[in-house]
């Protein structure tokens, strides 16, 4: 499956709309977990592998590779894999996300 791009028609919709090509692409499996777990800083395909529960390797390349097709992920020789500048805003996001998450835990108890 080709990675997702604004202006192209993607899973559940043919509008080309931005937010629904980011929403199939971090809708994929182990994508938001990838981003999530770079937050801190650049990790290698081992340790990524660790933290993301042990996925499997092909799937963590696969989702690896559409991440870095829409630059959201990067590879830094001697690092590993890391967000790119423009990825470190969606970690914001992606940060309010989880203190809303936190919000809504505690209410739905």
């Amino acid at each position: 499956m080709p990675t997702p791009r604004p202006g192209a028609p993607v899973r559940g919709s043919r509008s080309g709309r931005p937010v629904m090509a980011v929403l199939d692409l971090l809708g994929r499996r182990w994508a938001l977990r990838i981003l999530w777990e770079l937050r801190d800083g650049p990790r290698t395909f081992r340790a990524l592998r660790a933290d993301c529960d042990d996925a499997s390797p092909s799937v963590l390349n696969a989702r690896l590779r559409e991440l870095r097709d829409a630059r959201l992920v990067e590879r830094r020789e001697g690092e590993g894999y890391a967000l790119t500048r423009g990825a470190e805003e969606l970690g914001e996001v992606l940060l309010s996300l989880d203190a809303w998450a936190r919000r809504w835990a505690r209410r739905a108890r």
